[in-house]
């Protein structure tokens, strides 16, 4: 079973950094991007480690803070983009999705899928309008690409869960020739079967949570072909970043 330390599960908002503008990370409109710190998931080839652990003070960025530059953008701005760390372990993520919401703001919630029971709240309240899940690998591998035992755990049922719901949404692979093979991406693919949308993300050495991934690199650009084409029969649409 995957247990949660309490230094891994927010009791407030922490918010880590605030992106004021982006045109990237919601699909087709301009949003804000809240990076929430902590995670449960110590993914080697990580790019965003100073977010993983949730160690720096809870105020760098104060909700109240966050909500006052969002109420300046109304009408500006189409969405908010809610990524990590890993936003659902915030226990204020609820009640600050509603706020977003109140505001006028598309909402995007990234997560990791690790809390099935979390996303069933956001997918019951309609708090999100897109959703995108990173599937780290096929699930015997989890342990080894999520860098924890039992991390594969939930998988499964988050998937299910976003599947089955209302909301557009996209899983995503990123592809890191040191922890997968061009099989293992299949395999997810069949795990998702029918799924909206599947995106593979080429995989960047910029600053890894483990150093020694500086070094690791992405899948060919031949192997990234055949997977595309593997893939155009298990989901509607793949795309790569």
């Amino acid at each position: 079973m995957l247990e949660y330390k309490v230094s891994e599960v927010s009791h407030v908002m922490i918010i880590g950094y605030l992106q004021k503008s982006s045109l990237i990370d919601y699909p087709g409109r301009v949003c804000a991007v809240v990076f929430t710190m902590g995670c449960n998931f110590r993914c080697p080839y990580c790019h965003n480690p100073e977010l993983v652990d949730g160690s720096l003070p809870p105020d760098l960025f104060p909700i109240e803070e966050v909500m006052s530059f969002l109420e300046t953008r109304v009408g500006k701005l189409d969405a908010v983009s809610i990524t990590g760390g890993e936003p659902c372990l915030q226990a204020d993520l609820i009640p600050f999705m509603r706020r977003v919401r109140d505001l006028g703001f598309l909402v995007k919630l990234d997560t990791n899928g690790s809390r099935p029971d979390v996303l069933a709240q956001v997918i019951e309240e309609g708090l999100a309008d897109y959703l995108a899940m990173d599937i780290k690998a096929p699930l015997g591998k989890y342990p080894l690409t999520a860098g924890k035992e039992g991390a594969g755990e939930h998988i499964k049922e988050s998937i299910g869960m976003i599947m089955g719901s209302p909301v557009p949404y996209e899983f995503r692979t990123t592809l890191v020739d040191r922890l997968l093979r061009p099989s293992d991406i299949l395999e997810i693919g069949g795990m998702i079967k029918g799924a909206r949308r599947y995106v593979l993300q080429r995989f960047v050495p910029t600053k890894p949570l483990d150093p020694s991934y500086a070094d690791a690199w992405t899948f060919s650009d031949g192997e990234i072909a055949g997977l595309l084409e593997g893939l155009k029969h298990l989901v509607a649409s793949c795309g790569v970043r």
